[in-house]
């Protein structure tokens, strides 16, 4: 499925698909995988790779390395198409690279410079949109009408799809849930940390990934990663230091999750990212939200991704409808 604001580029020639492969890539702040999909969307291979941080040169090169290994890997009768989920979007006025937690991104003609490196055209669409295209498809939010899909990771980003298609925006912005402030700060939450877009108290500085581990350090001088703070919550020997961090987490992100529902009132709300593998925030946040939401009840169900860490590059490769192939000519 075409994404609503994906920007396509190529200058390799508009021949040579004949297989019907997809390869996705999903662009994230520690780690870069790939998959390789048949015709019918079957995976055929998937590989992880460290991402360079810091890099352009070093990113655009790692995912042309990806693409040649996962074509090289499995027999393919042409080339296959490339889409790309990236952690920021595409801007409309420019074509440039914009919103991007991996800041090293954002200015770059990414599109191009990747179009050029492959030799083929490329569609790249914010992470979150593809999560959302993913999980509306197949996955958790499947049958809804409308699917609220969060990224809780390195960043913390959202896609909406409504009716199947993703909601992209007139200025390909519609989901950033991170940049707006965590909704009802207590005293102590405000301003909030600086957040890398220059402003402070975005709710990606409370409930990403490193804004978890920075708050349990700040309250416990114990230095541990979110993945380790939220398995030691679930454990009744855990630790208090712990459940309180989690406490904090539960609290913050149902705010942030019920002013979506206040606003959008979607059908679902999908949880993806390395946050979303914590158990704990299924069990406790639906009645977390109630409170903060502008109903006598509320029933929206939050449900972890069904295609876990593979739901956000599964959806990179559907940027090319199946069977849709790329006619771009060489310096299309």
């Amino acid at each position: 499925m075409a994404a609503t604001g994906s920007q396509s580029a190529g200058t390799g020639a508009g021949t040579g698909y004949g297989g019907g492969h997809r390869i996705g890539i999903d662009l994230g702040g520690t780690k870069t995988e790939g998959i390789l999909l048949d015709r019918q969307g079957n995976q055929l291979a998937r590989h992880r790779v460290p991402t360079p941080k810091g890099d352009y040169d070093g990113t655009v090169a790692t995912i042309r390395d990806l693409v040649a290994r996962l074509e090289g890997e499995v027999p393919a009768d042409g080339k296959a198409t490339v889409g790309l989920g990236i952690p920021g979007t595409i801007s409309p006025a420019t074509g440039l690279v914009k919103n991007a937690n991996s800041t090293w991104l954002i200015g770059r003609d990414f599109t191009r410079d990747l179009a050029q490196a492959l030799a083929r055209p490329v569609r790249i669409e914010n992470d979150a949109n593809c999560l959302a295209v993913s999980e509306a498809t197949d996955g958790a939010g499947a049958g809804c009408g409308v699917v609220f899909a969060a990224i809780l990771g390195t960043g913390c980003g959202a896609g909406i799809v409504v009716d199947g298609r993703v909601l992209g925006g007139r200025n390909a912005i519609a989901g950033e849930w991170g940049h707006n402030p965590l909704p009802w700060p207590a005293d102590d939450e405000r301003p909030g940390p600086a957040c890398y877009c220059g402003r402070h108290g975005c709710l990606e500085t409370f409930v990403s990934g490193p804004a978890v581990a920075a708050d349990h350090l700040a309250a416990t001088g114990e230095t541990l990663d979110a993945a380790t703070i939220l398995a030691r919550a679930a454990d009744p020997a855990g630790g208090d230091g712990c459940r309180a961090t989690a406490d904090r987490l539960v609290g913050r992100l149902a705010r942030g999750l019920a002013a979506v529902a206040n606003l959008l009132d979607p059908d679902v709300i999908v949880l993806g990212g390395g946050l979303s593998n914590a158990g704990l925030l299924y069990e406790r946040l639906p009645a977390a939200m109630q409170p903060w939401a502008f109903s006598d009840r509320l029933d929206t169900p939050v449900r972890r991704a069904r295609h876990g860490d593979s739901s956000g590059v599964r959806g990179a490769a559907w940027l090319w409808r199946p069977g849709e192939m790329p006619t771009e000519t060489p310096g299309g």
